[in-house]
């Protein structure tokens, strides 16, 4: 589907950032890669990585933009002539977003209104924003604002009007190794020699997934959306002790230090109060509840609809991950 594209990939130089670029490098078959970030260091070392990596023949189809989504005039620019766009950029880290609301606000609320008015002013095809668990009955500020975001690009479908742009949301929570993530912090406590690791709640739980799947549902809506659904990944959930025992092995102790504040003892991927779910087979989509967009054709073949009240919870899950099961996904 990338063939003869043009793709802009904003945070491009992030986890999840990484993750696709790498995918396209490997399928091969884009025009252009457009990597839009505004930390020129971790410009320069993805590019020297990838230069490695894939040689500078492949590579010479990626373009390196140095740009923050605050600024409107740079995103119209990065957006030219462009066919899709993943939009990845924004601030993530809880205690970072509640000390500086304004900021997160600006990067989170008002970037995504720019990547939208740069979408359609560029007619571009396709947009996938890239969401949050937090973003499902926000309890922090970095979940209140990209709750919005998601509202932004969900209504965008309307605000494009005749110009046909497609814009739909991709849902996840902590991605399995990710930075910032627990398992870097657990694996670095334990080189180092911890004897004991802190765990906020014994009670808690998180969904599994991978770089590899986030970036697999993201292309998943590129290739079928037709605007305003949330995509959700059906993936495990893990019980945060069993990922510490996992990581540290059956000798580690575990302590508990108490849940930060704007942290939850569950991922909620689906919200109980989201009456227009459908299942499928491999995933669950959240549809808009406009009168725009209620055209039964707008769905995907093949859902069930889900009674009102259905919450998709890792701590009411189905699918979990034992111990041993934590240890072969980390190849312990």
């Amino acid at each position: 589907m990338f063939t003869g594209k043009r793709i802009l990939v904003t945070g491009g130089t992030g986890s999840f950032g990484n993750a696709f670029v790498r995918r396209l490098l490997d399928e091969g078959s884009f025009e252009r890669l457009i990597i839009y970030s505004r930390d020129e260091f971790k410009q320069y070392t993805m590019k020297n990585e990838l230069l490695k990596e894939y040689g500078e023949d492949k590579i010479k189809r990626l373009r390196f933009f140095i740009g923050d989504v605050r600024d409107r005039e740079r995103v119209q620019r990065a957006a030219f002539a462009v066919n899709y766009i993943v939009h990845a950029a924004a601030m993530k880290h809880v205690p970072i977003c509640e000390y500086n609301p304004f900021e997160a606000i600006k990067t989170n609320i008002h970037g995504a209104q720019n990547i939208i008015d740069a979408a359609i002013d560029q007619r571009v095809q396709k947009v996938v924003a890239l969401s949050t668990d937090k973003a499902v009955n926000p309890i922090n500020l970095y979940g209140g604002t990209k709750l919005v975001s998601d509202k932004l690009f969900v209504a965008a479908n309307a605000y494009a009007a005749s110009k046909s742009t497609v814009f739909s949301v991709v849902r996840y929570g902590n991605v399995a190794g990710s930075r910032g993530s627990i398992i870097p912090l657990f694996q670095k406590m334990v080189a180092e020699g911890a004897a004991s690791l802190p765990i906020t709640d014994m009670r808690m739980t998180r969904f599994w997934i991978t770089l590899q799947e986030g970036v697999d549902l993201v292309i998943k809506a590129l290739r079928e959306s037709k605007g305003g659904e949330t995509y959700i990944s059906k993936i495990p959930s893990f019980r945060i002790p069993d990922l510490a025992k996992a990581i540290g092995g059956d000798k580690i102790s575990l302590h508990e230090i108490g849940i930060r504040e704007g942290e939850k003892l569950h991922e909620v991927m689906v919200a109980k109060d989201d009456s227009h779910t459908f299942e499928y087979d491999k995933h669950y989509i959240v549809y808009p509840q406009f009168d725009w967009w209620n055209v039964e054709d707008y769905y995907a073949p093949g859902g069930t609809a889900l009674p009102g009240g259905f919450e998709y919870n890792s701590g009411t899950n189905t699918e979990w991950l034992s111990v041993q099961d934590l240890r072969n996904r980390l190849e312990l």
